[in-house]
């Protein structure tokens, strides 16, 4: 289970409270993880993909146009790492993820933590003011 602290605030209201949506996401990825009495967990991973993917598409622009407004000078690495992000997530193998969903649901997990942990935590932190 991923959980949101304190060490995650940025102190920018908006995308404080959308990076504690998408650790939400990331919840209910574990939760059906867990859930042992659905065998079939097929549909309820594609809609968590299909949410996943639409969140952050809103989350990302709104964060783009917050460092443009400031005129942060690594807005373009900044934008490569979100696109490559939506690419992982939109390349997705639907076959692959049938095949063997909880083994995927795991993989997915890991990358999602990850991606929120370093994401947050070291590259977002650099264009809040000091």
């Amino acid at each position: 289970m991923i959980q949101w602290s304190e060490e995650y605030r940025l102190g920018l209201h908006s995308i404080d409270e959308q990076h504690k949506y998408l650790f939400a996401i990331a919840n209910k990825a574990y939760e059906l993880l867990k859930n042992d009495l659905r065998l079939d967990k097929y549909d309820q991973i594609l809609e968590i993909l299909d949410e996943l993917t639409d969140y952050t598409a809103v989350h990302f622009k709104e964060e783009e146009q917050y460092m443009a407004n400031i005129n942060y000078p690594k807005l373009l690495s900044h934008k490569v790492q979100h696109a490559d992000f939506i690419e992982k997530i939109s390349n997705i193998d639907l076959n692959k993820v049938d095949d063997d969903q909880d083994k995927y649901l795991l993989d997915l997990l890991d990358f999602f933590a990850e991606w929120l942990l370093n994401h947050i935590l070291k590259t977002d932190r650099m264009y809040v003011p000091k």
